[in-house]
C-alpha cells in the first residue's frame, strides 16, 4: 500500500529532539512515574512502564534515576503527583492537533497551551473536536532503502495490521497498540531496526501545507512542544519545505 511521505517530518522531529535532550529526560521521567503509578512498578507486568524504560535507555538515562522515579511513583519515595490531560485544537489551515500533557498544575498548563495556540494562529477546541481524526496504534518507520519484502513478511507474520510504502521509499508498519511489543521484538529479531518505533496517535488522513502556511504551522508545533508540561504533540499535517 502506498502513502504520502512522512520522512522529512520525522527527520525534523528527531533533530528537534536532539536539540533538547535535557527536556526529553524530564518528559521520560514523567512518563515513568505515571506508568508506574497507574500500572505498578514491575516492568514485566506493565507494558507502558516497559516502553517508558526503553525511552529512558535510548536517552541514556542512568538506571538509578529510572529506579528512583519508579519508587517515587509507587510510594516508596516522596514525589510529585502528575496527571495526564489531553488538549485538542486547530492549527494553520484548520489542521488537527492533539497535545498530551503531564502536569502537577492543570490551571497553569491549560493557560500555557491556550496561549500558544492563540498567539501562533491556532485555536483551542472542545474535547472530542479533533480526536476522532486520530487512531491510537503502534507505528514503526524504516528509512528509504530498507527491504520492503522483508519488512512486509516479518511484520505481517508477527501480527501487524498494515505495511505502507511512502512516496519516498520509507516504510511504515502499523499495529494495534496492544501488539506493538510483539511486532517490535519480531522485527528486531529479524535485524530490522526502525528509525522510529512508538505507540502513537496517528492521523487517519493528512493535509499538506507549503510555504508561509507550512512555516507558521511548524512554529506553532515547535512552541507547543517546548512547553514544559507537554509530553507529545500529534497533528495531521505534511509540512513541505
Amino acid at each position: 500500500m502506498a502513502g504520502h511521505s512522512k520522512w522529512a517530518n520525522i527527520q525534523h522531529r528527531k533533530g528537534r529532539q536532539d536539540e533538547k535532550r535535557q527536556r526529553i529526560w524530564t518528559r521520560v521521567v514523567r512518563e515513568i512515574m505515571v506508568a508506574a503509578r497507574t500500572g505498578g512498578g514491575d516492568p514485566s507486568a506493565n507494558p507502558r512502564l516497559r516502553l517508558a524504560i526503553e525511552k529512558a535507555k535510548a536517552a541514556n538515562m542512568p538506571a538509578d534515576t529510572v529506579k528512583r522515579n519508579i519508587d517515587k511513583a509507587t510510594g516508596n519515595l516522596e514525589g510529585v503527583s502528575y496527571e495526564e490531560i489531553r488538549y485538542e485544537g486547530y492549527g494553520i489551515g484548520g489542521a488537527a492537533i492533539l497535545v498530551d500533557t503531564m502536569t502537577d498544575n492543570r490551571v497553569r498548563t491549560v493557560a500555557e497551551v491556550r496561549h500558544a495556540f492563540s498567539k501562533h494562529g491556532g485555536n483551542m477546541g472542545a474535547e472530542g473536536s479533533v480526536a476522532f481524526q486520530f487512531k491510537n496504534c503502534g507505528q514503526f518507520i524504516f528509512a528509504p532503502g530498507t527491504s520492503e519484502d522483508k519488512v512486509l513478511e516479518v511484520a505481517l507474520e508477527a501480527g501487524a495490521q498494515d505495511v505502507i510504502t511512502d512516496d519516498d521509499g520509507a516504510i511504515e508498519v502499523l499495529t494495534a497498540a496492544a501488539d506493538f511489543e510483539a511486532v517490535k521484538h519480531a522485527l528486531e529479531a529479524a535485524g530490522l531496526l526502525a528509525d522510529l518505533a512508538e505507540v502513537t496517535m496517528r492521523a487517519e488522513s493528512s493535509i499538506e501545507l507549503v510555504g508561509e502556511e507550512a512555516a507558521r504551522m511548524q512554529r506553532l508545533l515547535d512552541v507547543l512542544e517546548d512547553l514544559d508540561d507537554v509530553q507529545n504533540v500529534f497533528h495531521n499535517t505534511v509540512i513541505s519545505e
